[in-house]
């Protein structure tokens, strides 16, 4: 610090001061205007220094919105888009020619295919790498109902399937969906080993039951079909139990809080 004037430093009237009885007072009196000019820089630089301050928390804002609009386009949101782009797509295979000509069922097996494979994957891509987004949470649920629902009711509308399975099925779906928003200020009801393999079941079935299959091959889904069936309502009853024990905890653990508080 022994080269640095104190004008320079800060403009300092106490270092002008010692510096006017070094050097006598006019050279004083022009360090004080050189410290006054000086002064002035700095104030000019820690102004623009504050003004770069401020801007960088809303820049930094801005960037991050940016980041967080950018993530919507991953992987995982990309296959659940595809899986909802492949719901008309499939419907416009599946009754085509009246519905019932074998080609164009395995053109719409295949797109059903597909979009039950990207269902396996979406959601283990976006936990595994952390690409969950709200549009993610939303789009996929949506995505699964939909071609399931789809394929049930096509099938029923084409008297391939009685419309009582459709209706226990997407009844039970749409029923747990509902149950889960309403319990959900109490907690998160978790998916299930049997809530899995009741989707891979259904999945199968309704997958055999597009295909134009016959013989053994059409035996054979009609009891893949009543195993689904079964698995559906099974867990449908275990996703209510679970509701009903997380929401008693949920209002025992609110009463003991209030009684404490109360305390």
């Amino acid at each position: 610090m022994t080269g640095v004037p104190a004008s320079a430093a800060g403009g300092s009237p106490a270092g002008a001061a010692g510096k006017a009885s070094a050097v006598g007072s006019s050279k004083a009196g022009g360090s004080k205007a050189g410290g006054a000019k000086a002064g002035g820089s700095t104030a000019s630089d820690a102004e623009t220094g504050v003004q770069g301050g401020a801007k960088s928390p809303r820049g930094g804002k801005i960037a991050a919105a940016a980041v967080n609009q950018a993530s919507v386009w991953n992987i995982a949101n990309l296959l659940t888009m595809l899986r909802l782009v492949l719901v008309p797509a499939f419907v416009a295979l599946m009754l085509a020619d009246g519905g019932y000509d074998p080609a164009w069922r395995s053109l719409a097996w295949a797109a059903f295919a597909i979009a039950m494979i990207t269902d396996l994957f979406d959601g283990h891509l976006a936990r595994t790498y952390d690409l969950v987004t709200d549009f993610g949470k939303i789009a996929d649920p949506i995505a699964d109902k939909a071609i399931m629902g789809a394929a049930l009711i096509c099938l029923s509308a084409l008297d391939d399937l009685p419309w009582w399975v459709t209706i226990v099925i997407l009844g039970r779906e749409l029923g747990i969906t509902l149950l889960r928003f309403i319990v959900i200020r109490y907690g998160v009801i978790p998916a299930s080993r049997g809530g899995k393999l009741k989707t891979l079941t259904q999945g199968v079935a309704v997958g055999m039951y597009i295909l134009a299959l016959t013989g053994w091959l059409a035996t054979l889904r009609w009891w893949v079909m009543a195993a689904a069936v079964i698995l559906t309502v099974l867990t449908g009853l275990d996703y209510v139990r679970q509701a009903i024990v997380l929401r008693r905890q949920g209002i025992a653990e609110r009463k003991a809080a209030l009684e404490e508080t109360e305390a």
